[in-house]
Protein backbone atom coordinates (compact mmCIF):
# COMPACT_ATOMS: atom_id res chain seq x y z
CA UNK A 1 0.00 0.00 0.00
CA UNK A 2 1.71 3.39 -1.25
CA UNK A 3 0.86 5.58 1.76
CA UNK A 4 2.20 9.54 1.24
CA UNK A 5 4.43 10.35 4.26
CA UNK A 6 2.55 14.29 3.38
CA UNK A 7 -0.88 12.50 4.39
CA UNK A 8 0.56 11.63 7.77
CA UNK A 9 2.56 14.70 8.46
CA UNK A 10 -0.53 16.40 7.64
CA UNK A 11 -2.42 13.71 9.75
CA UNK A 12 -0.21 14.42 12.52
CA UNK A 13 -0.78 18.60 12.43
CA UNK A 14 -4.40 17.95 12.37
CA UNK A 15 -4.49 16.43 15.34
CA UNK A 16 -1.87 18.57 16.96
CA UNK A 17 -3.77 21.87 16.27
CA UNK A 18 -7.43 19.95 17.62
CA UNK A 19 -9.30 21.15 14.06
CA UNK A 20 -9.64 21.21 10.66
CA UNK A 21 -9.09 24.87 10.17
CA UNK A 22 -6.05 25.73 12.79
CA UNK A 23 -4.37 22.99 10.41
CA UNK A 24 -5.24 24.49 7.89
CA UNK A 25 -3.83 27.67 8.41
CA UNK A 26 -0.50 25.85 9.72
CA UNK A 27 0.08 24.66 6.73
CA UNK A 28 -1.26 27.22 4.52
CA UNK A 29 -3.54 24.93 2.42
CA UNK A 30 -7.43 25.79 2.00
CA UNK A 31 -9.27 23.56 4.48
CA UNK A 32 -11.61 22.06 1.97
CA UNK A 33 -7.69 21.02 0.46
CA UNK A 34 -7.00 19.58 3.83
CA UNK A 35 -10.80 17.74 4.95
CA UNK A 36 -10.12 16.35 1.18
CA UNK A 37 -6.78 14.84 1.75
CA UNK A 38 -7.79 13.33 4.95
CA UNK A 39 -10.71 12.06 3.09
CA UNK A 40 -8.64 10.06 0.62
CA UNK A 41 -5.99 8.79 3.14
CA UNK A 42 -8.93 7.17 4.84
CA UNK A 43 -10.08 6.07 1.47
CA UNK A 44 -7.02 4.25 1.06
CA UNK A 45 -6.16 2.80 4.36
CA UNK A 46 -10.21 1.70 4.67
CA UNK A 47 -10.75 3.20 8.41
CA UNK A 48 -11.45 6.03 9.84
CA UNK A 49 -8.75 8.29 11.13
CA UNK A 50 -10.72 11.18 12.82
CA UNK A 51 -14.64 11.17 14.31
CA UNK A 52 -15.74 14.63 13.08
CA UNK A 53 -17.99 16.63 15.74
CA UNK A 54 -19.46 19.95 15.80
CA UNK A 55 -17.36 20.77 18.71
CA UNK A 56 -14.27 18.65 18.59
CA UNK A 57 -12.12 16.26 16.93
CA UNK A 58 -11.71 12.59 18.02
CA UNK A 59 -8.99 10.27 17.18
CA UNK A 60 -10.32 6.40 16.92
CA UNK A 61 -8.36 3.44 18.13
CA UNK A 62 -6.57 3.09 14.45
CA UNK A 63 -6.08 6.72 14.26
CA UNK A 64 -4.34 6.95 17.60
CA UNK A 65 -1.90 3.79 15.92
CA UNK A 66 -1.71 5.25 13.15
CA UNK A 67 -0.24 8.75 14.58
CA UNK A 68 2.86 7.30 16.26
CA UNK A 69 3.98 6.61 13.42
CA UNK A 70 2.52 10.33 11.63
CA UNK A 71 4.58 11.87 14.63
CA UNK A 72 7.88 9.99 13.90
CA UNK A 73 7.67 11.39 10.13
CA UNK A 74 6.76 15.04 11.84
CA UNK A 75 9.76 14.96 14.03
CA UNK A 76 11.99 14.04 10.96
CA UNK A 77 10.91 16.72 8.93
CA UNK A 78 10.95 18.87 12.11
CA UNK A 79 14.51 17.14 12.59
CA UNK A 80 15.61 18.45 8.78
CA UNK A 81 14.14 21.74 9.11
CA UNK A 82 16.11 22.48 12.31
CA UNK A 83 18.87 21.16 11.09
CA UNK A 84 19.04 23.15 8.22
CA UNK A 85 18.41 26.29 10.07
CA UNK A 86 21.11 25.54 12.74
CA UNK A 87 23.74 24.61 10.08
CA UNK A 88 22.67 28.58 8.94
CA UNK A 89 24.66 29.25 12.25
CA UNK A 90 23.05 32.49 12.63
CA UNK A 91 19.30 33.01 14.20
CA UNK A 92 16.38 34.46 12.04
CA UNK A 93 13.04 34.03 11.77
CA UNK A 94 10.35 34.79 14.54
CA UNK A 95 10.34 34.00 17.75
CA UNK A 96 7.21 33.49 19.78
CA UNK A 97 7.36 33.42 23.84
CA UNK A 98 4.85 32.97 26.73
CA UNK A 99 5.57 34.58 29.80
CA UNK A 100 3.58 35.85 32.88
CA UNK A 101 3.85 39.53 32.91
CA UNK A 102 5.91 40.09 36.36
CA UNK A 103 8.20 37.40 35.10
CA UNK A 104 8.69 39.85 31.69
CA UNK A 105 8.59 43.10 33.80
CA UNK A 106 11.56 41.73 36.29
CA UNK A 107 13.69 39.38 34.45
CA UNK A 108 12.87 39.28 30.46
CA UNK A 109 13.31 43.30 29.83
CA UNK A 110 16.85 43.45 29.84
CA UNK A 111 17.39 39.90 27.91
CA UNK A 112 14.78 40.75 24.98
CA UNK A 113 16.64 44.66 24.55
CA UNK A 114 19.77 42.93 24.47
CA UNK A 115 18.68 39.76 22.14
CA UNK A 116 17.17 41.86 19.83
CA UNK A 117 20.32 44.32 19.54
CA UNK A 118 22.36 40.85 18.78
CA UNK A 119 20.40 39.19 16.56
CA UNK A 120 18.77 41.67 14.13
CA UNK A 121 17.27 38.92 12.04
CA UNK A 122 15.14 37.64 14.61
CA UNK A 123 11.66 39.25 15.21
CA UNK A 124 10.05 38.98 18.70
CA UNK A 125 6.43 37.94 19.54
CA UNK A 126 5.43 37.76 23.30
CA UNK A 127 2.65 36.82 24.69
CA UNK A 128 1.90 38.28 28.26
CA UNK A 129 -1.46 36.71 29.27
CA UNK A 130 -1.81 34.80 32.13
CA UNK A 131 -3.40 31.56 30.26
CA UNK A 132 -1.00 28.66 30.17
CA UNK A 133 -0.90 28.56 26.38
CA UNK A 134 -0.63 25.24 24.41
CA UNK A 135 2.93 25.34 22.55
CA UNK A 136 2.31 22.50 20.12
CA UNK A 137 -0.99 23.97 18.81
CA UNK A 138 -0.50 27.32 18.77
CA UNK A 139 2.86 27.57 17.04
CA UNK A 140 5.18 28.98 20.82
CA UNK A 141 8.72 28.76 20.61
CA UNK A 142 9.20 28.77 24.15
CA UNK A 143 6.70 29.52 27.48
CA UNK A 144 8.51 30.41 30.57
CA UNK A 145 6.36 28.79 33.93
CA UNK A 146 6.58 28.78 37.56
CA UNK A 147 5.82 26.00 39.42
CA UNK A 148 5.85 22.30 38.93
CA UNK A 149 5.15 20.88 35.76
CA UNK A 150 3.02 18.17 34.33
CA UNK A 151 5.09 15.35 33.04
CA UNK A 152 4.83 15.79 28.98
CA UNK A 153 6.84 14.03 26.37
CA UNK A 154 5.93 16.57 23.63
CA UNK A 155 7.56 19.39 25.53
CA UNK A 156 11.41 19.88 27.20
CA UNK A 157 11.82 22.06 30.01
CA UNK A 158 15.32 23.91 31.43
CA UNK A 159 15.31 25.36 34.71
CA UNK A 160 16.42 29.05 34.81
CA UNK A 161 15.39 30.39 38.25
CA UNK A 162 14.52 29.73 41.47
CA UNK A 163 12.14 32.16 43.33
CA UNK A 164 12.65 32.68 47.21
CA UNK A 165 9.15 33.28 48.83
CA UNK A 166 8.72 34.94 52.15
CA UNK A 167 6.14 37.75 54.08
CA UNK A 168 6.54 41.93 53.93
CA UNK A 169 4.88 44.29 55.14
CA UNK A 170 5.58 48.07 55.39
CA UNK A 171 6.71 49.49 58.86
CA UNK A 172 3.88 51.60 58.40
CA UNK A 173 1.76 48.80 58.65
CA UNK A 174 3.60 47.20 61.41
CA UNK A 175 3.52 50.35 63.18
CA UNK A 176 -0.55 50.34 62.94
CA UNK A 177 -1.41 46.60 63.85
CA UNK A 178 1.79 44.94 65.31
CA UNK A 179 4.46 42.92 64.02
CA UNK A 180 3.47 39.46 64.66
CA UNK A 181 5.92 37.26 66.86
CA UNK A 182 4.25 33.78 65.11
CA UNK A 183 2.83 32.24 62.57
CA UNK A 184 -0.65 32.25 64.80
CA UNK A 185 -0.62 35.93 64.91
CA UNK A 186 -1.35 36.11 61.30
CA UNK A 187 -4.66 35.14 61.51
CA UNK A 188 -5.28 39.39 62.88
CA UNK A 189 -3.37 40.35 60.16
CA UNK A 190 -4.71 41.54 56.33
CA UNK A 191 -3.31 39.09 54.62
CA UNK A 192 -2.17 39.16 50.82
CA UNK A 193 -2.13 36.37 48.83
CA UNK A 194 -1.10 34.95 45.74
CA UNK A 195 -4.00 33.65 43.57
CA UNK A 196 -3.78 29.97 42.38
CA UNK A 197 -4.45 28.69 39.33
CA UNK A 198 -7.75 26.84 40.37
CA UNK A 199 -8.90 30.07 41.89
CA UNK A 200 -8.58 30.49 46.08
CA UNK A 201 -5.71 31.86 47.85
CA UNK A 202 -2.60 29.27 47.47
CA UNK A 203 -2.25 28.22 51.34
CA UNK A 204 0.26 29.42 53.18
CA UNK A 205 3.18 26.50 54.25
CA UNK A 206 5.81 28.26 56.73
CA UNK A 207 8.72 25.76 57.70
CA UNK A 208 11.03 26.67 60.50
CA UNK A 209 13.89 23.98 60.71
CA UNK A 210 11.67 21.14 61.14
CA UNK A 211 8.67 23.07 62.09
CA UNK A 212 5.77 23.69 59.61
CA UNK A 213 3.09 25.91 60.04
CA UNK A 214 0.18 25.64 57.63
CA UNK A 215 -3.20 27.04 57.00
CA UNK A 216 -5.76 28.11 54.31
CA UNK A 217 -6.43 32.36 55.28
CA UNK A 218 -8.31 34.57 54.82
CA UNK A 219 -7.42 36.54 52.61
CA UNK A 220 -7.77 40.57 51.92
CA UNK A 221 -6.81 40.56 48.51
CA UNK A 222 -6.00 37.66 45.87
CA UNK A 223 -3.44 38.36 43.02
CA UNK A 224 -2.22 36.53 40.58
CA UNK A 225 1.07 38.86 40.74
CA UNK A 226 3.48 38.37 43.63
CA UNK A 227 4.90 41.92 42.11
CA UNK A 228 1.60 43.96 42.45
CA UNK A 229 1.44 42.05 45.77
CA UNK A 230 4.62 43.55 46.90
CA UNK A 231 3.93 46.72 45.78
CA UNK A 232 0.40 46.99 47.49
CA UNK A 233 2.05 46.07 50.36
CA UNK A 234 4.83 48.60 50.11
CA UNK A 235 1.62 50.96 50.48
CA UNK A 236 0.84 49.75 53.75
CA UNK A 237 -2.30 47.37 52.64
CA UNK A 238 -0.74 44.36 55.06
CA UNK A 239 1.19 41.61 54.72
CA UNK A 240 1.76 39.69 51.50
CA UNK A 241 3.56 36.76 50.65
CA UNK A 242 6.07 37.65 47.24
CA UNK A 243 9.34 36.85 45.96
CA UNK A 244 12.41 38.44 46.48
CA UNK A 245 12.78 39.42 43.11
CA UNK A 246 9.89 41.73 43.95
CA UNK A 247 10.21 42.59 47.28
CA UNK A 248 13.48 43.12 47.25
CA UNK A 249 14.07 46.62 45.43
CA UNK A 250 11.20 47.84 48.43
CA UNK A 251 13.11 46.45 51.18
CA UNK A 252 16.33 48.19 49.74
CA UNK A 253 14.67 51.17 50.20
CA UNK A 254 13.05 50.47 53.66
CA UNK A 255 9.14 50.46 52.12
CA UNK A 256 9.10 46.73 52.84
CA UNK A 257 10.94 44.67 56.03
CA UNK A 258 10.56 40.76 56.44
CA UNK A 259 7.65 39.38 58.04
CA UNK A 260 8.50 36.47 60.65
CA UNK A 261 12.33 36.24 58.51
CA UNK A 262 12.82 32.73 60.40
CA UNK A 263 9.60 31.09 58.89
CA UNK A 264 10.48 30.41 54.95
CA UNK A 265 7.81 30.00 52.21
CA UNK A 266 8.14 27.25 49.58
CA UNK A 267 10.45 28.13 47.06
CA UNK A 268 9.25 27.90 43.54
CA UNK A 269 11.29 26.86 40.11
CA UNK A 270 10.59 28.90 36.99
CA UNK A 271 11.28 26.99 33.62
CA UNK A 272 11.75 27.54 30.34
CA UNK A 273 9.32 25.49 28.56
CA UNK A 274 9.94 24.56 24.41
CA UNK A 275 8.89 22.04 22.18
CA UNK A 276 10.81 18.26 22.50
CA UNK A 277 12.49 18.39 18.85
CA UNK A 278 15.82 16.60 18.35
CA UNK A 279 17.51 19.42 17.21
CA UNK A 280 16.76 23.29 18.49
CA UNK A 281 16.28 26.07 16.69
CA UNK A 282 19.12 28.54 16.62
CA UNK A 283 16.97 31.81 17.60
CA UNK A 284 15.96 29.30 20.26
CA UNK A 285 18.77 28.12 21.35
CA UNK A 286 20.44 31.83 21.37
CA UNK A 287 17.40 33.19 23.60
CA UNK A 288 17.35 30.51 26.42
CA UNK A 289 21.33 30.65 26.91
CA UNK A 290 20.99 34.47 26.99
CA UNK A 291 18.38 34.32 29.55
CA UNK A 292 20.21 31.67 31.70
CA UNK A 293 23.40 34.08 31.43
CA UNK A 294 20.91 36.97 32.86
CA UNK A 295 19.84 34.69 35.66
CA UNK A 296 22.69 33.48 36.93
CA UNK A 297 24.37 37.06 36.97
CA UNK A 298 21.06 38.38 39.06
CA UNK A 299 21.91 35.08 41.28
CA UNK A 300 19.02 32.83 40.09
CA UNK A 301 21.28 29.79 39.83
CA UNK A 302 19.21 26.65 38.24
CA UNK A 303 19.31 24.08 40.29
CA UNK A 304 21.44 21.95 37.35
CA UNK A 305 22.35 18.54 39.16
CA UNK A 306 18.37 17.73 39.68
CA UNK A 307 18.52 18.56 36.41
CA UNK A 308 20.75 16.05 35.53
CA UNK A 309 19.99 12.21 34.86
CA UNK A 310 21.73 9.37 36.18
CA UNK A 311 24.40 9.50 34.04
CA UNK A 312 24.74 12.97 33.93
CA UNK A 313 23.45 13.84 30.52
CA UNK A 314 20.51 16.16 30.50
CA UNK A 315 16.70 14.84 30.20
CA UNK A 316 14.08 16.17 28.20
CA UNK A 317 10.80 16.31 28.90
CA UNK A 318 9.24 18.57 31.69
CA UNK A 319 8.98 15.79 34.15
CA UNK A 320 12.63 15.19 34.24
CA UNK A 321 13.94 18.69 32.55
CA UNK A 322 16.82 19.75 30.58
CA UNK A 323 19.53 21.44 32.55
CA UNK A 324 21.52 22.89 29.59
CA UNK A 325 21.07 22.25 26.23
CA UNK A 326 18.16 19.90 24.80
CA UNK A 327 19.22 16.54 23.86
CA UNK A 328 17.52 13.28 21.94
CA UNK A 329 14.73 11.54 23.70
Amino acid sequence: MDVEPNDLLLFARIVEAGSFSRAALRVQQPKSTVSRRIALLEQKLGERLLQRTTRKLVVTEFGEILLEHARKVAEEVEAAGALAQHRQGEPSGKLRISAPGDFANSGLQEVIARFIARYPAVSLELDLSPRRVDLIAENFDIAIRMGELPDDASLNARPIMLEQFGLYAAPAYLGRRGLPEHPDDLLRHDLLCILSRHGGAVPWVLQRGKLRWERALPARLNANSPELLARIAAHGAGIAASSLTFAGPYVHTGELVRVLPEWDLPSSKGWAVFPGRRLMPAKTRAFLDMMDEACVARGHRPALAEALSADGSPSSRPGAPDARAPSRR
